[in-house]
C-alpha cells in the first residue's frame, strides 16, 4: 500500500481536476441547480472521506441496484420532468459519475475518474463562452499535473521491489512545487498557441447544442415581479458602443412592446408580427415624417449570453446591419424586433437610429390612432374598483392627456417606494396589492399600474421591457448593460403629439455610484470583453484589425517597418495559400524534432561511446556507464539494487538468489571487469564489459 500523504495528496489532487471541470459546465448555464448541487455534494462527501473524517462503504450490490433504479428513473426524467433527451441524458451522466467517484478504490476506478473530469471539460469547452472557461482550464491544467505526479509516486510505491530511500514528510511541498512549475510552462505554451490561432470551433459546433440559460421577460408576455428576479443578477445582458468616437449614450434599450394584460402579465397576440426583408446582412426600414426633432444615432450592440432573441434598440432604427441574409427578423405592430429560435450569445448588429427629443414641440403631427387599435389599447381586465377613482385623483386639476399622464407618473414616482424584494407568497391581485397594501415594488409594478390608470382614463397606452443605460466602461470604449439593469415603462399616445414615453418608477435608494465593486466590475468587464473580441472571435478580420492598429502605432512611432502591415498580411495569406502543404511539413517535422530530437541525440552519443569503448578507449568514468547500464537490466527483469549493498555484495547476494544461474555468472564477470576498469585503470577491459552487456541483454 502507498503511504497514506501519498495517498491524500493524489485523491485531493484528483479530486481538484474533478472540480474544475464540474463548476467549468456549471459556469456554462447548461447545468440545472439540482443536478449541480448533487453532484457537488458527491464531491465534497469523497472530499470528506479522502480527508478521513467519514468513511462511506457502498457494497457492488448496492451500487448496480442504484444504477438500475436510475437506469427505470432515466425515462421519467426524460417525458416528464427534463422533457429533452440532453437534459436527461446530462443527469444520467452526472449520476453515474458520482457513483463512481464515492465508490472509486483501484487504480482502474482512479483512471476511469480521470476520464471523466477530462470529459466534463471538453463539455465546458464546447459549451462555454465565458472568461471564467479560461480559469477553470488553468485550474484543470494544475490539478491534473498534480494528479499524475503524484499518481506516478503512487503507482511506484505499490511495487514489492521499491527501495525507500528518505522519509516522505516533505512530500506534498516537493511535488506541489513541481506541480505547479510544470503547470505554469504548460499554460505558457498553450496560451500562446490559444490567442494565436483563430477559433472556428465554437462557430461549427454552436448549431449542434441548445440555447444556454436566458433572461426570460423579453419575449411576448412577462408576468408581474419578474423583472424584479433578473434584477438581481448582475451578468452582463449587452454591450453598446457608439460610433465614431465612442462616449455613454443616455438612452433606453427598447426591447419588446406589450399591449395586452391579464391582471397578472402583460402578453402580445401570436399574430401580429411581420417578417422583414434582409438583403446582403441589411435591413432597411420605412423612413415617414419625424413628428419631433431629434438626433441620428449610430451604434453597434453586441448581445451577449444571457440574452433572449429579442433585439434592443435606443431610439427608433432606420437601418440595422446583421452582417449575413439567413437571418430571420420579425418586427411587430407596436416596433418590438426578435428573432425567434436563434441562439442569440454573440451576435453583433451595427444601427441607424433616429433619437426623439420628447421634449421639442411637435413639428408634423402624427396620423390619428386607428379605432381598432385604440380600443385594444384602453381596454382593461376585471381590476379593483379603486382603481379608477385612485387614478381620477391622482390627475386632479390636469386639463390634458399629457398633463394627466405627468399628474400620474408624478404621484408613483412620489407616493410609492422602490424595493426588489419579492412578494413572500403569490396575492389574487398583485396590482391591487401594490397600489392599496404594499405600495411599493419595482419596475414592472409601477409601469402596469400607470399603464391601466391611464386606460381607465381613455389614454392609450402599452408596457414596454427593456433596459436602462448601462454604465460606460472607458477602458474598453464600450457601454456595459447587465441583468441589474432591466426596466419597465409606459408609452403613451397622446391626442396630437403621438407615442410619449413616461417612467413612473421612483430611483432605487440602495442604487451606489462608481465605487470600488464597480471599477473592479469593471476591470472583469475589460477582461470578458477582451476573451469574446481576441480569442472566441479571434478570426482572420480580428487579424487585419491587430495589424492595423500595429500599422498606425508605428507610423506614430515612426517605425517605417510597419506601415502597410495589414495589407501585406493579406497578401501573404493569399498567395502563399499554395504553399500551405509545404508549410504543414515543415511545422510538423520541427514538432516531430522537437519531441524526438533529445532522445535520438542521447542514442547518437551512447553509441559513439560504446563504439570508442569497443576500441579499448575510454576514461574511469565510462566504466561506472556501463555498469548503469547493467543496473537498468536487471531493473527490467525485476531486480533492484538496494543502495546500502556494495557491487560485489549485489553480485554475489541478492542478484544470485533471484536470478538464473547463467544471468547470475555474468553479472559476476561484469562486476569483476567494472572493478578493474574502475579502480584499477584497465581500459582494455572495456571491450569485454560492452561484450558481456550485449550477453545479458539477450539473456
Amino acid at each position: 500500500m502507498p503511504p497514506r500523504v501519498v495517498e491524500r495528496f493524489f485523491e485531493f489532487s484528483l479530486l481538484g481536476m474533478l472540480a474544475a471541470g464540474f463548476f467549468a459546465v456549471a459556469g456554462s448555464g447548461y447545468l440545472d441547480w439540482p443536478t449541480a448541487a448533487l453532484t457537488l455534494a458527491g464531491f465534497c462527501l469523497r472530499g470528506l472521506m479522502a480527508a478521513g473524517v467519514m468513511e462511506i462503504q457502498l457494497s457492488g450490490r448496492t451500487v448496480a441496484a442504484l444504477t438500475l433504479g436510475y437506469i427505470g428513473f432515466y425515462p421519467i426524467d426524460y417525458y416528464y420532468i427534463s422533457d429533452t433527451l440532453l437534459a436527461a441524458t446530462v443527469h444520467l451522466l452526472f449520476f453515474l459519475a458520482v457513483m463512481k467517484v464515492l465508490t472509486a478504490k483501484s487504480n482502474r476506478d482512479y483512471t476511469y475518474v480521470k476520464v471523466i473530469a477530462t470529459l466534463e471539460l471538453l463539455a465546458a469547452a464546447l459549451l462555454s463562452v465565458s472568461l471564467s472557461f479560461f480559469g477553470y482550464l488553468a485550474l484543470f491544467l494544475l490539478f491534473a499535473i498534480a494528479t499524475l505526479a503524484s499518481g506516478e509516486v503512487r503507482r511506484s510505491t505499490q511495487l514489492r521491489r521499491s527501495v525507500v530511500r528518505t522519509g516522505l514528510k516533505a512530500f506534498p511541498r516537493r511535488l506541489g512545487v513541481l506541480a505547479a512549475v510544470l503547470f505554469h510552462g504548460i499554460l505558457l505554451l498553450t496560451a500562446g498557441l490559444f490567442f494565436v490561432l483563430p477559433r472556428t470551433a465554437r462557430a461549427a459546433l454552436e448549431r449542434f447544442v441548445p440555447e444556454r440559460y436566458h433572461l426570460s421577460g423579453f419575449s411576448n408576455e412577462v408576468t408581474l415581479g419578474q423583472l424584479g428576479e433578473i434584477k438581481r443578477s448582475s451578468r452582463a445582458v449587452l454591450h453598446a458602443r457608439l460610433f465614431p468616437d465612442g462616449g455613454f449614450m443616455e438612452v433606453r434599450w427598447r426591447g419588446m412592446a406589450l399591449t395586452h394584460f391579464d391582471g397578472r402579465r402583460w402578453f402580445n397576440p401570436p399574430d401580429e408580427e411581420e417578417l422583414l426583408r434582409v438583403e446582403q446582412g441589411m435591413v432597411t426600414l420605412p423612413r415617414g415624417p419625424r413628428t419631433r426633432a431629434g438626433r441620428s444615432l449610430p451604434y453597434e450592440v453586441h448581445l451577449n449570453e444571457g440574452a433572449s432573441g429579442t433585439l434592443f434598440f435606443a431610439g427608433v432604427p432606420d437601418s440595422i446591419n446583421l452582417g449575413r441574409d439567413t437571418f430571420r427578423v420579425f418586427r411587430s405592430r407596436h416596433g418590438s424586433f426578435r428573432m425567434p429560435g436563434y441562439a442569440t450569445p454573440g451576435l453583433s448588429y451595427f444601427v441607424y437610429s433616429f433619437l426623439e427629443d420628447e421634449h421639442a414641440p411637435v413639428s408634423f403631427p402624427p396620423r390619428p390612432l386607428p379605432v381598432a387599435e385604440r380600443d385594444e389599447l384602453i381596454k382593461t381586465p376585471d381590476i379593483d374598483p379603486r382603481i379608477a377613482p385612485l387614478a381620477r385623483e391622482f390627475a386632479r386639476g390636469a386639463p390634458t392627456e399629457v398633463e394627466k399622464a405627468r399628474a400620474v407618473e408624478h404621484h408613483l414616482r412620489h407616493d410609492f417606494g422602490y424595493t426588489l424584494q419579492l412578494l413572500p407568497a403569490a396575492v389574487a391581485d398583485p396590482l391591487a396589492h401594490f397600489l392599496f397594501v404594499r405600495r411599493k415594488g419595482h419596475c414592472e409594478y409601477f409601469a402596469s399600474a400607470m399603464a391601466v390608470m391611464l386606460r381607465t382614463m381613455g389614454i392609450p397606452t402599452r408596457v414596454v421591457t427593456g433596459f436602462q443605460s448601462g454604465v460606460f466602461n472607458p477602458i474598453t470604449g464600450w457601454q456595459v448593460v447587465r441583468a441589474s439593469d432591466a426596466h419597465s415603462w409606459v408609452e403613451a399616445w397622446i391626442t396630437g403629439s403621438g407615442w410619449m414615453t413616461f417612467d413612473p418608477t421612483p430611483s432605487d435608494p440602495s442604487a451606489a455610484g462608481i465605487n470600488l465593486g464597480t471599477r473592479l466590475a469593471l476591470l472583469f468587464d475589460t477582461a470578458e470583453q477582451f476573451w469574446q473580441d481576441w480569442v472566441l472571435g479571434y478570426d482572420l478580420d480580428r487579424q487585419i484589425v491587430l495589424a492595423s492598429r500595429m500599422e498606425e502605432s508605428g507610423r506614430k512611432l515612426r517605425f517605417r517597418w510597419l506601415e502597410g502591415l495589414g495589407t501585406k498580411i493579406k497578401s501573404a495569406l493569399n498567395s502563399g495559400a499554395s504553399y500551405a502543404p509545404m508549410l504543414a511539413a515543415i511545422v510538423a517535422f520541427a514538432i516531430l524534432l522537437v519531441m524526438l530530437g533529445p532522445g535520438a541525440l542521447r542514442w547518437y552519443r551512447g553509441w559513439l561511446r560504446e563504439r570508442r569503448l569497443s576500441r579499448g578507449q575510454g576514461s574511469s568514468s565510462d566504466a561506472t556507464l556501463l555498469y548503469l547500464r547493467m543496473l537498468n537490466v536487471l531493473e527490467r527483469r525485476g531486480v533492484q539494487k538496494p543502495p546500502w549493498l556494495t557491487p560485489n555484495e549485489f553480485a554475489r547476494g541478492g542478484v544470485r538468489r533471484a536470478q538464473p544461474p547463467e544471468i547470475a555468472a555474468v553479472v559476476e564477470d561484469l562486476t569483476a571487469a567494472y572493478n578493474e576498469f574502475r579502480f584499477g585503470g584497465r581500459s582494455e577491459v572495456a571491450p569485454r564489459m560492452v561484450q558481456l552487456l550485449d550477453r545479458l541483454a539477450k539473456l
